[in-house]
């Protein structure tokens, strides 16, 4: 008796398959039995050659494609039984159709009703990776449909959903009758244990079409026990990483604000752009509303945010200038993109629109533009286009900065547009340049910027207005007592240099390298001295523009100069190989060669972009030390020094620079003061320069620190000191600290010195606990009032606490701050909860606690 396998008829066809590779002698025994009709029930060990039928048959899919839709069945013993019309197969059964894998002890398929049975260690393996464990499976031939008891199915991305029974439909959608789902790893020890989390449900019905899981009288449970009850929920699937729907609510309170609670809506609108709308109910100002559009397209992306309220209850902030109590309707406008333009061209921009400079403090909008640090805040908007190749650069770009305290005055910060830089490195080869060879660069800058108010602070100290006791200004608008940092009117400026340089080693190993530079500017200024700003039309001491004219002269001026110049840099660096390590000590010197003074028109004595002078060992053999084009160094002056490095063979390394610069010739320019008179306490504005020195020790990877300063060249005392230190002691303990000390320099509006301290530290208590915290420590307040001791000498500027727990499935946060609020004298303190449960969503609660006025040493105002 024989039976033809039918060809849609999958599991017939593998057995059929298999018997068309077992040994010839029992495919005779098989034949024979059947013909004589002796039993209803034939049983074949396939034990000896499992894996070779099992062989034979990967081998044949592999040499036909077609195989591969076809059922491939692995066991150890085939039981063919025409009475009940089944084939069971046993022991170590598997069983492949379509990228599924069913594995069992006992497998029964029923040819009459075309079911499939598995049970015995069963296990289902989906094509994605999902896992599925049950005591028994009962499925159609296809494994699409069915019913599973005890059900236990593991994601692909470790997501674990259980049931005692669940049904399976046109294997999309899976039903789990008393299901629950979790993204914790069951325990090893005690896979019995509940999890941290999850979600125990009536009914659990997870639709693969849809990408979403439904959830039914939803109970969310911690180690086991109930805390949540929703009766109905949905969610996408875990594997799903965007999805239309509720994001995870946001919750917060703030007195000025009461309390407030939003719901993001997200919409999937396609793969590459989305839109989300967060609606926020404020009790007591009213509807707060978010719109956010995103889009992504081949060659780059960029973002548009709008977020706007119509205030009901605009008295509870505070009234101009410390607060928008004036405003009604607020709000913010804020756009980020890049392009790609091709492998060498970008375009992009960051930039925000604001109704007042307190929105995003008042209504804590995050920001991603914003430049803060605990006592000045500010935000920039700019947009770029830069090309970049091996030898090139080039940077186009505008400016516009919007101040976010109350100490500050829109109308001083400019407008820069445009800003231009340009890069060009040219290597020379000798024997195409008569020998001359070296690198040439050429560097070309120009910007333009207007802004509606002079900037003005006073010399030997802080003088704020007497009306406010916010912004800076002088009883008496000269050179002498006052300092013009900022230009009330238009300012263009450009600049091109080229320069030349080539490295020679001689038969001693000494370095010589020669170097010469020129460089042109030109500039424009046109301040404005007719009109006079008000801040809020209340300042009873209006910022005169026109006294521009007693710092920077004439207006409405062309000028142009030119800086020539070369010298010669020497160094001769000596190297040993020790038992610690490697040594190279290297003295170093310099002669740069300039005018007194440029050639042709007086260099005018604006500086905008030249006020960051720090002199230290980064700059000690610079050609000019200013931070930007406005200003040049001038005369002739030697730099020297020596460095010192060893490098231990563990990895670590110690290194030790000092040096000195001394003015040769000519005119000291550090010595010839602006208009905001940068140059003068720079350690630079006397013939022989401060000293400066540098250590930077690390003796393996877990620890490193690094001293530097600058010292009086006869007393050694020191004027400015800074202290770096890290410590990654063990993959628990990390610290960080810094401490800077800057010696009073009135002349140019810093009267006490500078002194500050900062500390940072995370510590793993344990695998899943840790604690964080940083302190900023204001060490020189106790200075302000000119009276040493009005205030505590660790006075703490700046606080953050922190703590939490984190696993493979869980993240939950608490934090709290404390930071001096701008433009008042008083302490803004927030406590933060977050709770981020994988693949469910994140909730995060923020508390503003009341502002605390302090009274420790500061300056009334």
């Amino acid at each position: 008796m024989g039976r033809r396998a039918d060809p849609a008829d999958p599991l017939r066809a593998a057995f059929a398959r298999i018997g068309a590779a077992l040994p010839r002698a029992r495919v005779c025994l098989l034949l024979a039995a059947l013909l004589a009709g002796a039993t209803t029930t034939l049983t074949v060990s396939t034990s000896v050659s499992a894996q070779t039928v099992s062989d034979r048959i990967r081998s044949r899919s592999a040499e036909a494609p077609g195989e591969q839709s076809r059922m491939l069945v692995e066991a150890q013993e085939l039981v063919y039984n025409e009475k009940n019309n089944t084939v069971e197969a046993r022991g170590d059964v598997q069983i492949n159709y379509k990228g599924r894998l069913l594995e069992a002890d006992r497998v029964v398929y029923n040819r009459a009703t075309g079911r499939v049975y598995a049970e015995g260690h069963a296990r289902l393996t989906e094509a994605d990776g999902t896992i599925l464990n049950a005591d028994r499976f009962d499925l159609t031939e296809d494994f699409r449909n069915g019913f599973v008891e005890s059900l236990r199915v593991t994601g692909s991305n470790r997501t674990y959903f259980s049931s005692p029974r669940a049904e399976r439909s046109e294997g999309e959608t899976t039903t789990f009758e008393n299901g629950t789902y979790t993204a914790c790893e069951p325990c090893k020890d005690n896979p019995d244990r509940p999890p941290l989390w999850q979600v125990r449900a009536k009914r659990i019905i997870h639709k693969n079409d849809e990408q979403m899981v439904y959830y039914e009288d939803a109970t969310l449970a911690f180690l086991g026990i109930p805390i949540a009850y929703v009766p109905f929920f949905s969610a996408p699937d875990p594997t799903v990483k965007r999805k239309s729907g509720l994001l995870a609510p946001r919750f917060l309170y703030k007195p000025q604000l009461g309390f407030g609670v939003g719901v993001p809506v997200f919409w999937d609108l396609a793969p590459n752009y989305d839109l989300t709308f967060t609606p926020t109910a404020l009790s007591r100002q009213g509807f707060l509303g978010e719109i956010e559009w995103r889009h992504r397209l081949e060659n780059g992306s960029y973002f548009v945010r709008g977020t706007g309220i119509t205030q009901l209850n605009r008295d509870a902030f505070l009234s101009p200038p410390y607060g928008a109590g004036n405003h009604v309707v607020r709000g913010a406008v804020e756009s980020s993109g890049q392009f790609n333009l091709t492998d060498k061209w970008r375009f992009g921009w960051d930039g925000a629109i604001l109704s007042d400079k307190f929105f995003y403090s008042d209504y804590r909008q995050p920001n991603s533009f914003l430049t803060s640090s605990y006592f000045f805040r500010e935000q920039s908007s700019t947009a770029y286009l830069t090309g970049k190749s091996d030898h090139s650069y080039f940077d186009l770009r505008g400016f516009y900065f919007q101040g976010l305290t109350s100490n500050d005055y829109q109308a001083q910060q400019p407008v820069v547009a445009p800003m231009v830089e340009y890069n060009r490195r040219f290597d020379v080869a000798p024997e195409r340049s008569f020998g001359i060879g070296g690198e040439v660069l050429l560097n070309v800058n120009a910007m333009n910027q207007y802004a509606r108010a002079a900037n003005f602070a006073s010399v030997g100290g802080r003088q704020l207005d007497s009306l406010y006791g916010l912004y800076d200004v002088c009883s008496v608008y000269n050179r002498s007592d006052c300092l013009l940092r900022g230009i009330g009117g238009d300012y263009a400026r450009g600049t091109v240099e080229a320069s030349w340089k080539r490295k020679f080693i001689d038969p001693l190993g000494e370095v010589w390298t020669p170097f010469t530079f020129v460089r042109g500017s030109g500039s424009y200024l046109n301040y404005d001295t007719n009109r006079v700003y008000s801040i809020y039309n209340q300042f009873l001491q209006p910022l005169p523009n026109a006294a521009q004219a007693n710092f920077i002269g004439a207006d409405n001026v062309a000028r142009g100069q030119i800086f020539p110049g070369g010298g010669l840099e020497w160094r001769y660096p000596f190297f040993a190989n020790t038992a610690v390590g490697t040594m190279v000590v290297e003295p170093i010197a310099q002669v740069v060669v300039r005018p007194n003074g440029p050639l042709g028109s007086q260099n005018t004595l604006v500086n905008i972009d030249s006020q960051s002078l720090v002199f230290d060992d980064t700059n000690l053999f610079d050609w000019s030390r200013y931070s930007g084009y406005d200003r040049f160094e001038t005369g002739t002056r030697a730099n020297y020094g020596a460095q010192y490095t060893l490098n231990f063979r563990n990895g670590g390394y110690l290194n030790v620079m000092a040096g000195q610069s001394y003015q040769l010739a000519g005119t000291n320019s550090y010595a010839t003061p602006d208009a905001a008179n940068i140059g003068l306490s720079s350690g630079l504005d006397r013939r022989l320069s401060d000293f400066i020195g540098r250590i930077s020790y690390s003796p393996s990877s877990m620890l490193s620190f690094t001293a530097k300063g600058r010292f009086d060249p006869f007393t050694f005392k020191p004027r400015r000191v800074d202290l770096v230190a890290s410590a990654n002691l063990t993959n628990d303990l990390t610290a960080s600290l810094q401490y800077a000390s800057y010696e009073a320099q009135p002349l140019i509006g810093y009267e006490v010195r500078r002194q500050g301290l900062s500390l940072n530290g995370k510590y793993n208590v344990t695998k899943n606990y840790f604690v964080n915290g940083n302190v900023i420590f204001d060490l020189s307040r106790h200075y302000y009032n000119g009276i040493t001791g009005t205030a505590p000498l660790f006075s703490v500027a700046g606080l953050g606490l922190g703590g939490g727990y984190q696993d493979d499935c869980t993240t939950f946060t608490v934090n709290y701050t404390s930071v001096y609020e701008g433009g008042t004298v008083g302490r803004n303190q927030t406590i933060t909860f977050g709770l981020q449960l994988r693949t469910l969503g994140d909730a995060r609660i923020s508390s503003a606690l009341a502002n605390v006025p302090v009274s420790d040493g500061i300056k009334p105002q």
